[in-house]
């Protein structure tokens, strides 16, 4: 059932939010870092600070706009830079940046059920962490769409044949019109809605 968009509904989503994407941004730049390449740390976006990640239209207008049309937010934050030519594994390590950030949001939902589930929590908390775990999945799953620059096309592209990766290169500039306009016009939002319903439904 789709939550009454309230002010506290707002509110709490915002927050959650900023949680979310701070950690799923710090996961990139930490992997990053960790496999070589500080070009994330020297740019500042090695942090928790969500200040730090927020993109004004991916961030901000597009979880509004899908609230107010789908019941359920669509977002991202701005990407996270890195060097392939300074990443250990070549696209491989790429392909593990790029999952870091959404799987750090699988595992948030998966810690928000298990809390919703399992400890006695007041009315307030168990919706808001519902919220919580609601939105973990939607930034995990729309993340995940194979298509650039979202972090799904990165994994992708370590796995393709060559002519794959240079059609993947070629798409890239058009990447965020193409997913606009899958969202907006090919009415891609109800898709993405059912996916985040299965990925919810087998969580505990």
């Amino acid at each position: 059932m789709t939550p009454s968009i309230t002010v506290t509904y707002i509110a709490i989503v915002v927050v959650c939010i900023l949680i979310s994407l701070a950690i799923h941004e710090f996961m990139h730049a930490y992997v990053g870092y960790k496999l070589g390449d500080d070009t994330a740390k020297d740019e500042g976006r090695l942090t928790l600070n969500p200040i730090s990640h927020i993109d004004p239209l991916m961030t901000i207008a597009l979880p509004i706009f899908t609230i107010i049309f789908f019941g359920a937010p669509i977002l991202a934050a701005k990407p996270v830079p890195f060097s392939p030519d300074r990443v250990k594994y070549d696209e491989f390590g790429a392909a593990m940046i790029a999952a870091a950030g959404p799987f750090s949001n699988l595992v948030l939902a998966f810690i928000g059920a298990i809390m919703v589930k399992y400890l006695s929590l007041g009315t307030f908390m168990s919706e808001a962490l519902g919220i919580f775990v609601m939105l973990n999945v939607a930034i995990f799953v729309f993340n995940l769409l194979p298509i650039p620059p979202l972090d799904g096309s990165r994994v992708l592209y370590a796995f393709s044949p060559e002519g794959m990766q240079n059609f993947m290169r070629q798409l890239e500039p058009f990447g965020l019109v193409i997913v606009f306009g899958l969202i907006f016009v090919a009415n891609l939002g109800p898709f993405l809605l059912t996916l985040n319903q299965y990925v919810l439904n087998i969580l505990p």
